[in-house]
Order: structure tokens, then C-alpha cells, then sequence
């Protein structure tokens, strides 16, 4: 038996195996090598919680697994230009208070490239570390209650920090403070608590993401000068439900983003918070959503056109009483797209000859007790419309006044990436559902529109 033992071992490096490194070897390779080095680690298992305190490239060769104690971080970078790339790293401690993470950045210009992270509390953070790059990484978080779990990427003042292209499955959230000139691109992020929330973080860029049933899809607060583009915000239903929320902003732009199925495509609680400043939203689909745009009474200064607002069960709401105005619905004689829309198009310019006004008495009743959801749609809400206009005493008055709708959609905004292919693309069939039904509602209208 020692024989046959002996003789498998010695194959086993003609075989392709490796065998793991023992506790301490992979800190005593980091501790003996210069400066800019870079080293390569064949397939195994390391033994994790290393420091890397001096510039170097650490680099998996396929099936490299870096593997923590389970009682602190996986992989602590304290020296600039550090790259961490093509490794498995996995079973962090879990202790919130602690910050236990698989990757722990205190440096600038790092990069995080390629990597896959399992078992985490957070996934990789960063703090004051700006100039880095986090691309390519998938984040697994701890099989943990939500609020139990960790941030999958937590950015701590890390200005002009790229994320890209990464996939994030059931983490808490994607999280920036104080990180200014971010750049949010190409990454899905589904099955979460927020997939984007932003603290004080301004002029960020927010592009081609997947948002994918979390219970808020993006919150943003407290921040200046955001764009959000041509993202996929699908399928966030948790008690908020919100695709984007937007609290305390100033300055945002929202354009060719797809918000669909959500409880309420875009919510505003005081954005923008300054006298003076304007958030716009153009060229978006609102559609299938509960409510497409949910505004707080005090809301002004936001403008909207060419948006499409496709079948929401409620197009546009105000939460609460009070006085509700001083939003834009036209800009540069051009409005928005309404399923819902009534009127004509007698010359044949592309705009409607009577404005459209949402002014439903069962929308004006559903503002105030939100409850009435239940009967949105049924033969009662339907009744009580009906009464208000043949009695216009009790009609109320309008809370969107759209003076050029449009009669026929504008195109469909381009989804962010290909969704099928990409790693986790099961997750998002019923978004890619929705979103097809969307479509081809769309494109229905528009050819109805042109038939002579």
C-alpha cells in the first residue's frame, strides 16, 4: 500500500495534478519576491488570509483557488499597483462589524481583474482607493440572510474607480461613498437588496447595466451630475420596488434606459434638491411597470421627453397629498409616448392635436390610499372615471400635462449586452420576457400608427 501511495504521487505531476500549497507558502512567496514582480500560481489550493504589502502582479493559471481561514479576509492589498487576477478566492469570515471580505483594497490603483469570489461576507472593497479597476469578477456571496450578507463591491473613497463587466448574484449591494468620477459600465448585478447605491458620489457614469430582481434596482442619494444610460432596470419588487430612486439629487440625467416590470420605474423624493437645477429623462421605456414615474408632492424640475410609457398599470403617481407641479412633460415641442392616450393626430406632424392629461379620478384617490392598487383596472375604477367626466365638478386637476404626445414610439432602446450568454443568464428570462412583450407592444403601435 506505501508502494502504490509513492508510485501515485510521483505521477502525479505528469498527470497534470497539483498538489496544494501548505499553510504559510503562499505569504512566504509574496514576502520573498521584489518589488513589480509577478507571480504565477499553478492549479490548487493556497492557503488563504495573505497581505500583499509591496507592488506585484499575482496571477491564476487556471483552477487557482486562494482559500481563507474562514475567520478574517481572504486577500488584504496594502501597496499600490497590485493586480489580482484570474484566481478563486473563497470562505471569508463573517463578521459585518470586522468588514470580512474575499479582497480588501487600502491602496490606490489596483486592479481586480478576472477573478471569481464564492463564500464571501463582502466581495471585494475598496478603501481610499482611488485609480483602481475592478473587471470581469463574479461575486457569490455567503448563504446568509440579505441583511446578514455583505456588499458584493463597497467603494470607500475611491475616486475615478472603474467597474466593469463584472456578475454579482445575491450579495447586499453594489455600494459607492464619496467616490466621485466612478464609472459603472456593462456589469449585471441581480438578486440583491440594491443593486446600485451611491452616497455622495458625483459626476459617476451608470451604463449598460443589468439590474435584475433586487428589491430596489438602484438608489442613488445625496449626489451630483449622475448619467444612467441605456441600462436594463427589470424585475425590482421588493417593499420599495423601485428600478431607480433618486433622493436628495442634483443634475441627473436618465437616457435610453429600459425600466420594466418594476414596482415604480422611477421614484423622486426631492431631486433635484436645488433652486435652479433640472434632472431630465429622455428617450426611456416605461413599461409593465406598477407605477412608470412615482413623484413625491413637492417634486419640481424634472423634465421628460421622448420617453415611451407603455401599459404601467399606473403611468405617473404622487405619494401623499399636497400640491403636485412644476415638472416638464414637453421639451423643444416634442412629449412622450401614451398607451393611454386618446386623441389624434389630424395633420399628420406625428404629435397629438390635444394635449394628453392624466387627470383619472381612481389615479387621484390611488395617490392618497395606495391600497386601491387591488382594484386598479377592474369595472369600479373604471366607474368611477366615468363619473368624473360626466360630472367634471369632481375631476381633479391634472397631474401631467403633456401639450405635444407623441403618436407613435420612439424606437426601443438596445438592450445593455447580449443577456442569454452571459454567466447568469437563467436568471433573466422572465426580465427578457417582459422586455420582448415591451417590444413588440411597441412596434405594434408604431405600425398601427402609420396604416393609412
Amino acid at each position: 500500500m506505501t508502494a502504490l501511495l509513492a508510485l501515485i504521487l510521483g505521477l502525479a505531476p505528469l498527470l497534470g495534478a497539483a498538489p496544494a500549497a501548505s499553510d504559510g507558502d503562499l505569504q512566504a512567496l509574496i514576502d520573498a519576491a521584489a518589488p513589480g514582480a509577478t507571480i504565477e500560481l499553478p492549479a490548487g489550493v493556497y492557503r488563504g488570509d495573505i497581505t500583499i504589502d509591496k507592488t506585484l502582479t499575482l496571477r491564476g493559471t487556471g483552477g487557482t483557488v486562494i482559500e481563507g481561514t474562514g475567520t478574517g479576509t481572504v486577500v488584504t492589498v496594502l501597496a499600490p499597483d497590485v493586480t489580482l487576477e484570474g484566481l478563486v478566492i473563497r470562505r471569508s469570515g463573517d463578521s459585518l462589524d470586522r468588514e470580512h471580505a474575499g479582497i480588501s483594497v487600502k491602496a490606490p490603483r489596483v486592479k481586480v481583474v478576472d477573478n471569481r469570489l464564492e463564500d464571501v461576507l463582502f466581495g471585494i472593497f475598496l478603501y481610499q482607493s482611488p485609480d483602481s479597476v475592478i473587471r470581469g469578477n463574479t461575486v457569490v456571496s455567503k448563504d446568509l440572510f440579505i441583511a446578514r450578507r455583505g456588499d458584493a463591491i463597497r467603494m470607500w473613497e475611491s475616486h475615478r474607480t472603474v467597474v466593469e463587466g463584472n456578475v454579482v448574484d445575491g450579495a447586499r449591494d453594489v455600494v459607492l461613498w464619496f467616490c466621485d468620477d466612478a464609472v459603472i459600465r456593462g456589469n449585471l448585478i441581480a438578486n440583491g437588496r440594491y443593486g446600485l447605491h451611491f452616497m455622495y458620489s458625483d459626476r459617476a457614469t451608470i451604463e449598460d447595466n443589468a439590474l435584475i430582481d433586487n428589491s430596489v434596482g438602484s438608489f442613488l442619494m445625496y449626489s451630483k451630475d449622475l448619467v444612467l444610460r441605456r441600462n436594463l432596470i427589470s424585475g425590482n419588487n421588493g417593499p420599495a420596488g423601485y428600478g431607480v430612486g433618486l433622493k436628495d439629487m442634483d443634475g441627473s440625467r436618465l437616457e435610453d434606459n429600459l425600466l420594466v416590470g418594476n414596482r415604480a420605474g422611477v421614484f423622486l423624493d426631492n431631486s433635484p434638491q436645488s433652486v435652479g437645477i433640472e434632472q431630465t429623462f429622455e428617450g426611456n421605456l416605461f413599461a409593465y411597470n406598477q407605477i412608470g414615474v412615482l413623484f413625491l408632492p413637492s417634486v419640481k424640475g424634472n423634465v421628460f421627453w421622448g420617453n415611451s410609457f407603455v401599459d404601467n398599470t399606473v403611468q405617473v403617481a404622487v405619494q401623499g397629498g399636497g400640491r403636485f407641479g412644476g415638472n416638464t412633460w414637453t421639451r423643444d415641442g416634442i412629449g412622450n409616448y401614451w398607451s393611454d392616450y386618446a386623441g389624434y393626430d389630424a395633420d399628420g406632424d406625428g404629435f397629438g392635436d390635444v394635449p394628453y392629461r392624466l387627470d383619472d379620478l381612481y389615479d387621484h384617490l390611488l395617490d392618497r390610499n395606495p391600497e386601491l392598487m387591488l382594484f386598479a383596472d377592474t369595472p369600479a375604477s373604471r366607474a368611477l372615471d366615468l363619473a368624473a367626466r360626466a360630472f367634471p365638478v369632481i375631476k381633479p386637476r391634472p397631474k401631467v400635462r403633456d401639450d405635444r404626445p407623441l403618436i407613435t414610439p420612439p424606437p426601443v432602446p438596445e438592450p445593455p449586452f447580449d443577456l442569454e450568454v452571459r454567466p447568469g443568464g437563467s436568471l433573466l428570462a422572465a426580465s427578457i420576457l417582459m422586455l420582448g412583450v415591451a417590444t413588440t407592444t411597441v412596434f405594434a403601435a408604431q405600425r398601427r400608427r402609420s396604416l393609412p
